[in-house]
Formats: structure tokens, sequence, C-alpha cells
């Protein structure tokens, strides 16, 4: 499998942020040759996949300033130094949602963009919904909650309002699940 490796020679790190990480790395590829890489450190995330009992999914509004749009998505954020990513999940959902669940389960876990990040996205699925508080936002965050049907998830993915990879693979494994429940 290391048929390809790249093996780093130098690495400068252009930013240190709060979140990410910036650096460019020059390899030696497996031809001999040197190249580039700039590469993105992330310390990981989590997204919940939350479906009330009145089998309605719990998403949020936000603005994402890449974009310079508002989209609608699970939640989701960041893993903390060392936390454990359910219990950031916990943490998230209810933070964001003021939701907290009698269940949550590992789902998959997926690399959001290996040719750039080394961000490792794990997704979980909450059971037994209970709205127990209000949302408790970062001061530099704000959301919208939103419970939506399966029927108004698809055409919220047809307006692209629902346009982001974790939000879309939510909805296919919700499809999943329904269809196994038939």
């Amino acid at each position: 499998m290391n048929t390809y490796e790249e093996k780093t020679i130098k690495r400068e790190t252009i930013f240190e942020g709060k979140i990410i990480s910036l650096h460019v790395d020059e390899v030696k590829l497996p031809n001999g040759n040197t190249s580039t890489r700039e590469i993105v450190e992330h310390p990981g995330a989590v997204a919940v996949i939350a479906i009330t009992d009145e089998d309605k999914m719990i998403m949020v509004e936000q603005f994402r300033k890449p974009l310079e749009r508002s989209l609608i998505e699970i939640p989701a954020g960041k893993l903390e130094k060392g936390e454990d990513p359910i219990e950031c999940a916990k943490r998230e959902l209810g933070e964001e949602t003021g939701y907290t669940c009698e269940q949550i389960e590992h789902v998959t876990s997926f690399y959001t963009s290996p040719g750039f990040s080394d961000e490792l996205l794990h997704i979980f699925l909450a059971k037994g919904l209970e709205k127990n508080s209000h949302l408790h936002l970062d001061d530099d965050e704000f959301v919208n909650l939103l419970e939506v049907s399966y029927e108004e998830v698809q055409q919220l993915i047809k307006e692209q309002k629902i346009y982001d990879a974790k939000s879309i693979y939510a909805v296919q494994y919700w499809q999943l699940i329904k269809t196994m429940e038939r």
C-alpha cells in the first residue's frame, strides 16, 4: 500500500489558528521527483443524525462565510483536544438544538477532503430525542432550529439549501433506515 507514499522533506507552517493549521510540505514523490503539498490540519468533528419520534430530522440553518450564504445542515461541531467523539456528539446536539437523546450510536467516520485536509468526521445517530432546553450557542454562532419531514428534506436538497456532504449523507442514511423498516 505504500507504493505511492510521499516522504516529507521539509514542512513550513504558514498559519496556526484556533481551529486549523496550514502547512506547506515539500515531499519526495515515488518517482524521485519533489513537489509541494498544502495541508490543513483539523482536530476532527462530529455530526448527529437526529430523528424525532414524529419522524422529523432535526437540522440547523446557519450562515457559512466561505460560501457567503446560509445552509441547512445536521447538527455538528469540532472536537476539543482529547474529547471523546461520542461525548462531543451529545454536547453538540444539546448546544445547537436543545435536545438530549436516550441513545446515541456511531454510524461511520470519514475524511472530509483528504486531498488537502486531515479532518476526520464522525457521524452518530441519536434516538429517543427529548427537547430539554434552549440552545447554548457559542458567542459567534447563530442558528435557526428546524424540524423537517423526509419530503421537506428532499425539496430542500433540490433547492440546494441542504448542500453539504455530511447532511446529504444523513438524508441518505435516513432513507436507508426507512427502507429497512418496511
